[in-house]
């Protein structure tokens, strides 16, 4: 239970139709193998004890009352395991018969949640038998205990601060305005529903969005667990259909049909900080809520869930590189539309950011149907410019039919370096950094010659890392790469080149992705760069990994470090993931004075560095408790 992880489970259990010992038995048996997985949340169907489909058999008093011997039972089982079952049974409470959720621990009941919203109709004809829930809570005696009886319980761990959990039964989440809203609202992470959801051709489909919907608007995880085919089949057939969803994203799904138990866990810290730094969402301070706190052991497990390598990468459809191209290519238009400018300016060095920040200029020009003349593409070979790199450059704008002038600034930085006495075999980041704002003043000047403005080619990654220079690569008029990481320039240049059916054009841009990272600031050695960015600053997947989970995701360093050296295993070792993740850590809070300066350029997903609306931090924080949480 470590970094808010809660280890939940949602269960299908074999069932006969009102057969209370059998169930009895399995809803026991379950609970014993979702203990032994370290669960400490498990989740039946509704009316999980008698069965869903008993008909009018819940107006028996044998039925009724059998369904608390066997709740009885549970009960007392309960007492040797460390988890929360919820359990779905009939219960009387003051003259009226309810279909409720029992949530039970170590023998205790900690509170009873009835069905809000009754379905009568078609095939469901639930307020034949059950009774809407009572405007306001009370307490139910069994077995001598005064129960909290209601709609509004809000389950809250002793130990976990955010471990906050609340009931909705099957058709509570399927009207206009479900109890999990309010829930939520009073400060539910966890919403819970045991449900008896019938299976109907393509009802799945409906069933899954409904859910993951309602679990991304409540940034909430939702637990959904159905029940399966031991129910009757006179008129329906019931085949189980679990889920566990964290914020809108499936964590687990067990498709029909279904009989057994799903582990997963969800993160109730991440989900706290989504509501806080979302600002879409409104607590309620609602006084008819009643919180009932309970004690648990911290378990800790070795984790269900995975998480994306590459968290920044769409899975499988091109249909989001297709979007990123144009938000780019669209925003850059606007602003010469704007200015009333045909001509653009880049940096061209036939690398990965240079590439896509033209290739996002070339779709802009044919968007806005601007002759593709008036982007001037600009080589500035010095001191480590390889042949290779000034070769794809030369190759790229010769494709793509662009503009192309050739500026060896050697001369001129040899000349600077003169004028302010730096020794040229001095290489050190004066060395470096002349031949950076050389590039940028040239970029610079000949946007004021032709009218046009400089499009800046820095990424994401290189902002997050304070990789750019100061008053040199870091300005330009429009930053088109922004908020793109650095292991998504790699994948929008591929798939640029893989769609394009251009086939001389796809193999350059392979050898754009292929080739080293590298600002070539220092002098080749055979012809080869001796400057590779992955080994100064560590590896991009890496830190676009530390990039996501600490900022988009607010984890805090302790959990970055763990999801990384899990997510990486094999390919680094927990050291070499500790070294680069407190250098990130060292870097982003460095470097914030760069990012604090930064041109205009669009958002393209969750993450943006743009100080003026998506990060603010002042430049002078300290770092040091983010470093201390990996000591």
């Amino acid at each position: 239970m470590r970094d808010g992880f809660i280890p939940v489970a949602v269960a299908t259990p074999p069932l006969r139709v009102a057969d209370l010992a059998f169930n009895q038995e399995a809803i026991i048996n379950y609970m014993k193998v979702a203990e032994e997985s370290g669960r400490t949340l498990v989740v039946f169907p509704e009316l999980s004890l008698t069965g869903y489909t008993c008909g009018d058999l819940f107006l028996q008093a044998t039925l009724i009352q059998g369904a608390l011997k066997s709740l009885a039972a549970i009960l007392e089982a309960s007492k040797k395991l460390n988890l929360i079952a919820l359990v779905g049974l009939p219960l009387v409470y003051s003259g009226s018969l309810y279909n409720c959720a029992v949530a039970l621990k170590g023998g205790e009941i900690l509170g009873v949640v009835p069905k809000g919203n009754l379905i009568n109709g078609q095939e469901y004809n639930d307020g034949r038998y059950f009774s809407e829930p009572p405007q306001t809570n009370g307490t139910i005696t069994l077995f001598g205990q005064e129960v909290p009886f209601g709609a509004k319980l809000l389950f809250q761990s002793k130990k976990v601060a955010n471990f906050t959990f609340a009931i909705e039964i099957c058709n509570d989440l399927w009207i206009p305005n479900p109890p999990s809203i309010s829930h939520s609202q009073a400060g539910a992470l966890i919403i819970a529903n045991l449900s008896a959801s019938s299976a109907l051709i393509g009802k799945e489909a409906y069933r899954r969005s409904l859910v993951a919907g309602q679990s991304a608007r409540l940034y909430a995880g939702y637990l959904y667990a159905a029940a399966g085919s031991g129910e009757s089949t006179s008129e329906m057939v019931f085949l189980g259909h679990n889920f566990i969803t964290e914020n809108g994203e499936v964590l687990k799904e067990e498709l029909f049909p279904f009989e057994g138990i799903a582990n997963g866990e969800i993160d109730v810290d991440y989900l706290a900080s989504e509501r806080i730094r979302s600002g879409n969402f409104s607590t309620l301070h609602d006084e008819s809520y009643q919180v009932i706190r309970f004690d648990h052991n911290l378990t800790d497990v070795k984790l269900e869930r995975t998480y994306e390598r590459h968290p920044f990468i769409p899975n499988g459809e091109s249909a989001p590189y297709e979007q990123a191209l144009m938000i780019q290519s669209v925003g850059l238009l606007k602003r010469l539309h704007h200015i009333g400018g045909e001509k653009v300016v880049i940096g061209l060095s036939g690398g990965l950011d240079s590439t896509l920040a033209l290739i996002v200029a070339v779709e802009a020009f044919k968007r806005g149907s601007l002759p593709l003349s008036g982007i001037i593409g600009v080589t500035m070979p010095c001191f480590g410019t390889t042949s290779a790199s000034l070769r794809l450059a030369e190759t790229l704008a010769q494709q793509f039919g662009i503009t192309l002038r050739k500026i060896d600034i050697t001369k001129a930085v040899e000349q600077h370096f003169e004028d302010i006495g730096h020794p040229p075999t001095l290489h050190d980041i004066t060395y470096e950094n002349s031949q950076a704002r050389e590039r940028t003043q040239i970029l610079m000047d000949i946007a004021n010659q032709e009218g046009g403005i400089v499009i800046g080619t820095g990424d994401l990654s290189e902002l997050a890392l304070g990789w750019a220079t100061y008053n040199g690569d870091l300005m330009s008029m429009y930053a088109v790469n922004a908020s793109v990481p650095k292991t998504l320039v790699r994948h929008l240049v591929t798939y640029y080149g893989e769609q394009s059916g251009n086939e001389e054009l796809k193999r350059t841009l392979t050898e754009v992705v292929e080739a080293p990272i590298s600002p070539e600031l220092l002098p080749t050695k055979g012809g080869e760069t001796t400057q590779k960015t992955e080994e100064v600053v560590g590896p991009y997947e890496l830190h676009d990994f530390f990039l996501y989970h600490s900022i988009r995701r607010g984890s805090t360093p302790r959990k970055v470090a763990r999801l990384a050296k899990e997510t990486f295993k094999g390919d680094y070792s927990e050291q070499e993931v500790l070294q680069w993740l407190k250098l990130f850590y060292k870097r982003f809070f460095a470097n914030q004075f760069k990012r604090s300066v930064l041109p205009e350029g669009p958002m393209i997903g969750s993450l943006s560095l743009n100080p003026r609306s998506s990060w603010k931090m002042p430049s002078d924080a300290r770092v040091e408790e983010w470093l201390a949480e990996l000591e």
